[in-house]
């Protein structure tokens, strides 16, 4: 049985630039006929990981059950045997090691394309590197610890057998649960790419949004007094925007990529849920101190059912009259949405839904009063 866990969230930002374009301008796009203010899936993934950074340090997760991002695994490998293995030599033999699976090293040390490696894909090729360390050498004349160009490509297809079955088996995900998330991609080593077990959409405005600029000025601290004017000025553009927010989780996947961990996969869940609810975009928030937790949070259990983006909600860009709330008229075109399609397209399912904006739900889902009772009743319907 397949087991998908939604997660949708209308939140309403005061004025924030929260994700900029090339430009520096909010970014937006174009739906239902109208502008919409935007949010990119890849800048909420990436709040969600700083999230799951913070919960390392709360003790939730150990640092090892995570990955990182990174061009510099050579560094990494060198920082895991310090006090072991010369720093220089090593960096040598971890550029021999990884040609072993094709990965080439570029200029300054790194890797010609960012890795998403677990902390345990990198200690145990630090380890097999250690172990193995007088059989990882060049094939051709010249430096055997620090070899060039075609001596590179040579070791690799004169790899001992054993070590390269290592080094090939160490990439594994490494149960690191936000890789297991949001999965990965090797250009060189396809073979080793791993299918996410999430999906994250852009968040969009429900209504139409207008930019608008913020002209600013700053004077010099230690400037005469007797001297007028700005010694800076420059515009800042911002907008304001209620989110329509959606996330969906396949967790048979989530369990497949944590390789049959399923305490480990339902902590990830609750706290990817949690992380994707609670965690804001950093852009510009020095500037404009943009916290707001959500208002309306919908969380759906469905069972062998396709998954529902609910933005159609707003494909009629939502439009609150004098004194009516914007969240509010949001969440009840979305309960509204979801109930016709629910009408329209059984499925089984379970739907929980905090609603601090006091939205009439009509029938839609069952009320909780917090988050954390949302996350445990999802997590119940999840396990069984």
């Amino acid at each position: 049985m397949k087991t998908l866990i939604e997660v949708h969230v209308l939140q309403n930002f005061a004025p924030s630039n929260l994700n900029r374009d090339d430009t520096g301008a909010p970014k937006d796009a174009f739906f239902g006929g109208t502008r919409r203010a935007r949010v990119s899936s890849q800048c909420a993934k990436r709040a969600v990981r700083h999230f799951f950074d913070e919960k390392v340090r709360e003790g939730v997760f150990s640092a090892d059950e995570l990955a990182v991002r990174t061009k510099r695994v050579y560094q990494a490998i060198v920082d895991a045997l310090a006090g072991k293995r010369d720093a220089a030599d090593t960096m040598a033999k971890a550029e021999i090691a990884l040609t072993y699976v094709k990965l080439k090293a570029a200029e300054g040390g790194k890797t010609q394309y960012l890795l998403f490696l677990g902390r345990r894909e990198i200690a145990a090729l630090a380890e097999t590197i250690d172990e193995f360390w007088d059989q990882i050498v060049a094939a051709e004349e010249g430096d055997a610890e620090k070899p060039k160009g075609k001596a590179k490509k040579a070791a690799a297809s004169s790899a001992p057998k054993e070590v390269q079955a290592r080094i090939e088996a160490a990439f594994n995900g490494g149960k690191a649960v936000d890789l297991a998330l949001f999965g990965r991609m090797l250009a060189d080593m396809p073979e080793k790419n791993q299918n996410a077990a999430c999906q994250v959409a852009h968040a969009i405005s429900t209504h139409a949004v207008e930019r608008e600029f913020d002209f600013y000025t700053a004077v010099d601290d230690l400037k005469p007094e007797d001297t007028a004017g700005a010694d800076m000025m420059g515009t800042v553009e911002f907008n304001s925007a209620c989110y329509y927010r959606y996330a969906v989780v396949d967790w048979a996947k989530l369990v497949e990529n944590l390789q049959g961990d399923i305490d480990l996969a339902a902590k990830g869940l609750r706290t990817f849920l949690q992380g994707f609810v609670m965690a804001e975009p950093t852009g510009k928030q020095n500037s404009f101190a943009a916290h707001n937790p959500p208002e309306f949070v919908v969380v759906t259990v469905c069972h062998d059912a396709a998954p529902r983006n609910l933005a159609n909600a707003f494909e009629t860009a939502v439009r609150a009259k004098t004194g009516e709330s914007l969240t509010r008229k949001s969440a009840e075109e979305l309960a509204k949405k979801g109930s016709a399609l629910e009408k329209a397209y059984p499925r089984k399912a379970q739907t929980l839904v905090l609603n601090l904006a006091s939205a009439e739900l009509n029938g839609f889902g069952m009320a909780m009063d917090s988050l954390d009772d949302v996350l445990d009743e999802a997590l119940k319907a999840v396990r069984g």
